[in-house]
């Protein structure tokens, strides 16, 4: 049907009007008759089945009855409150429908003694059933409207329900959009692809989803839309990346060059594994072509990062470009400066780091250097991204952590140079494949997925609190062997005074089971000054104390192979990304580690699937995709980035299968006609369009 029909604003439906198309903007986002006919149901109830009263059990599944209402009556309980209480009976018993609100309308609405179907839930009190707030149709209007087996349930808000748009009401605005439009609706997906996946019509999926003849009719209905809405998310991702490929020029770097060569055949410090080499060779491709590389680069803790990026960095190094890396803390920027001037120790080449602590005098020295082009690394935080600081010509910037950083904050690396420079963004945090496809499916992925040789898995167990004394003996028997001990508590941002608490006592009980001058104990949170913290943290890197007490500060980056212990106290608070993030601070050295998950008994389903899962894998992406499953994807990567996950029908989850088929369809697609200029791909192009100029949900991808 003609587009523009869809384009009318909402309260110009027959039955909306102003008042309720206000209603409908605020509460649902419901703008116009598209956005109403895309507006789906969140589940169905079986309307086939007709109750006798008699036949009512208290159960809380919605029944219909036919009856009808013999008398009404106001009842008042408690101080000042009345509710309202109708008789309706059918030829097996009678029973009582209550309303507790909106008595005036409802009252002048209900016909006595006339046939109708009440529906909704029932409960007892004695003998008698009670429905509250049934929906009511008269039976001639009943045996008429366009009903179906399945009864669809719209999602709705408190206010909507206060203010009479029902469930019900919300099906009758429905039916009348149906009536006005008479259900055409323009197809989007070309006849190949239709054909090809056995998709139904759009004009009958629109009619089945809220419609639904039957539980096969709404099979069909769910699949085609939620293949339709996954699909052209993907051909955007991936229209998006080959555009910026095509546009965005890079600087090719055409030679791997001698720093690289060098540091591979003579310093390396030991072999990479199969994975390491797989994605050194990825990159290596993207920056020898014409565009600008914008990879990211996936790996679990300890997995090796950090030399593939030092290693990328040396092939700009050899084609005459300076690279830069950012990190989100200055812990982090210090760990990496130190890792990677020890890895090009024998190379001879400039490394300096910027953060906010740098002194003037060597920011002064770090400015000139960067612009007469002697300096070739700089590691720093967010210092990287102030004016002043000017390179002769950045080749390479690498980002780690990099959903710790808004767009706008990469968009001024960019701007640094005339030629924007390669992108290789790390991250530690493992994704699930379905949730990279939909977020960061414009950039290319490579995952390092094995852990370099010799070093052995952390050993995980459950413990819990009635075990402390067995696992307070195993930490003197680990401290006996010269090996450190980490204790965790959680930090939980509402009870800032409960968690300092909680860190204080559990701090108190330590000190007070392993007693100076045997035992030496640092203490690490957030309400330290960074001096303070970095001077705990060094005697603790040195071996002067035994076991750190500190909340989750200790999560990111810090790399102390002597540690081998890890233990999680009330292990029940963290996510499960926090737990293996945590985790991963151990098993860094040659030793045997060990994570211990101190818990309370009580324990909820989840929190019991938390403790299971980090049991029984050390593998970041199993979690990471069990973490997707128990918290979903808006959670799992923060509000800023769930915006793209605001899908109408699919669920990145549950719909992992359709998704991957989509992207592949698209990937297929695009491959073959990037421009979708092909008579057969006219629908496509011309839905693309139309969708791309909605700002809803592309505007949110990375």
């Amino acid at each position: 049907m003609q587009q523009n029909l869809l384009e009318t604003p909402i309260e110009y439906l027959k039955g909306v009007g102003p008042n309720r198309g206000t209603l409908l903007r605020k509460e649902l986002g419901i703008h116009k008759y598209g956005d109403l006919l895309n507006f789906f149901p969140n589940r169905y109830i079986d309307r086939t089945r007709y109750y006798k009263i008699n036949e009512l059990q208290n159960n809380v599944a919605e029944v219909q009855i036919i009856g009808k209402i013999i008398n009404v009556k106001t009842v008042e309980f408690g101080k000042n409150q009345k509710r309202l209480v109708a008789t309706f009976v059918d030829d097996t018993g009678q029973m009582e429908l209550v309303w507790f609100q909106g008595h005036k309308w409802i009252r002048e609405s209900l016909k006595l003694n006339e046939m109708c179907v009440i529906f909704g839930k029932c409960t007892s009190f004695g003998n008698t059933f009670n429905m509250a707030h049934p929906e009511i149709e008269l039976m001639a209007e009943h045996e008429q409207s366009l009903r179906s087996a399945m009864q669809p349930v719209y999602p709705s808000t408190e206010t909507l329900a206060n203010r009479g748009i029902s469930n019900r009401v919300i099906n009758k605005m429905m039916q009348q959009l149906f009536l006005e439009t008479q259900a055409k609706f323009s197809e989007t997906m070309p006849d190949y692809l239709t054909a090809e996946l056995k998709l139904i019509p759009k004009n009958a999926a629109l009619f089945n989803i809220h419609f639904p003849k039957s539980a096969e009719a709404l099979a069909k209905a769910q699949y085609r839309l939620k293949f339709e809405e996954l699909f052209y998310i993907q051909l955007q991702l991936i229209t998006k990346n080959l555009i910026r490929k095509h546009k965005i020029k890079g600087h090719p770097f055409t030679k791997v060059g001698d720093y690289f060569n060098v540091f591979y055949q003579k310093h390396l410090p030991f072999e990479l594994t199969n994975a390491q080499k797989r994605v050194i060779k990825e990159i290596r491709i993207d920056m020898g072509s014409n565009a600008q590389m914008n990879r990211l680069l996936q790996g679990d803790v300890g997995s090796g990062k950090t030399i593939v990026a030092l290693m990328s960095m040396l092939i700009a190094l050899g084609n005459g470009f300076q690279s830069c890396l950012m990190a989100p803390t200055e812990i982090l920027a210090n760990q990496h400066f130190n890792g990677l001037t020890e890895l090009s120790k024998d190379l001879n080449i400039n490394i300096k780091i910027l953060t906010g602590s740098t002194k003037t005098a060597a920011r002064r020295i770090i400015h000139e250097e960067l612009e007469n082009g002697s300096l070739h690394i700089l590691i720093g935080t967010h210092a990287l991204l102030e004016d002043k600081v000017k390179f002769q010509n950045l080749g390479l910037a690498v980002i780690d952590e990099q959903h710790r950083f808004g767009v706008e904050q990469r968009s001024k690396l960019w701007k640094k140079n005339e030629i924007p420079p390669h992108v290789l963004v790390m991250t530690a945090t493992p994704i699930p494949r379905t949730l990279a496809m939909s977020l960061y499916g414009d950039l290319d992925i490579s995952v390092i997925d094995e852990l370099p040789p010799g070093r052995k898995p952390i050993q995980t167990v459950h413990r819990f609190d009635s075990n402390r004394l067995k696992v307070w003996k195993f930490i003197r028997d680990e401290i006996a062997l010269g090996r450190q001990i980490y204790i965790v508590y959680p930090l939980i941002e509402e009870s800032k005074t409960m968690d300092f608490k909680d860190l204080m006592d559990g701090y108190e009980s330590v000190s007070r089971d392993f007693p100076l001058p045997q035992y030496a104990i640092s203490i690490l949170h957030g309400k330290m000054k960074p001096a303070d913290k970095d001077a705990e943290m060094k005697r603790f890197s040195e071996g002067k104390t035994n076991i750190m007490v500190a909340t989750t500060v200790i999560e990111v980056g810090v790399n102390i192979p002597n540690a081998s212990v890890m233990i999680i106290e009330s292990a029940e608070r963290f996510g499960l990304s926090q737990l293996h993030q945590l985790r991963g601070r151990v098993g860094r050295g040659a030793e045997q580690s060990y994570c211990i998950l101190m818990t309370s008994h009580k324990l909820s389903a989840d929190s019991k699937t938390r403790m299971e899962t980090m049991v029984q894998t050390n593998d970041g992406f199993e979690i990471a995709e069990v973490d997707l499953k128990l918290r979903g994807p808006g959670d799992l990567m923060g509000t800023q980035q769930s915006g793209v996950l605001n899908l109408q029908i699919a669920d990145i989850v549950r719909d992992r299968d359709i998704l991957i088929l989509a992207r592949n369809y698209a990937l297929k697609i695009l491959k073959d006609d990037a421009p979708m200029q092909k008579l057969e791909n006219a629908i496509l192009r011309a839905t693309y369009i139309e969708l791309t100029k909605k700002k809803n949900i592309w505007n949110y991808i990375s």
